[in-house]
């Protein structure tokens, strides 16, 4: 699907090679299209511009996923997660409010990226 931008690997201080590879598999896709289809179907074909230029990024504390924001109009969120295998899998796909993500960013739980 594509790979973490290097602006996130340094932004999150993930300990990863550059170009790290992000996937998408049938089970992925179907847990995305079960949770936010409507989210899924505007902003699938949109998944490498997320991954390579998001305008926010970070670590969810609860479990761990890598979390991607960018902002088409609406803040859209990418979670990527590790798998058992190591390798990187997109797993949510979704619209947040711009409150949700103000609010991230005063915690420290976002960082800003690029200006909005």
């Amino acid at each position: 699907m594509g790979e973490f931008s290097s602006q996130v690997i340094k932004a999150l201080g993930l300990d990863i090679p550059e170009g790290t590879a992000v996937y998408i598999g049938e089970t992925n896709i179907k847990h995305m299209k079960a949770k936010h289809l409507s989210d899924f179907e505007k902003y699938y074909g949109r998944l490498r511009k997320i991954l390579s230029n998001p305008d926010y990024a970070g670590i969810n504390q609860s479990d761990g996923s890598i979390e991607m924001i960018k902002f088409f109009g609406v803040h859209v969120k990418l979670a990527v997660r590790i798998a058992y295998d190591g390798e990187y899998y997109a797993r949510s796909l979704y619209e947040v409010g711009k409150s949700r993500v103000e609010n991230s960013v005063k915690r420290g739980q976002l960082k800003p990226l690029t200006k909005v």
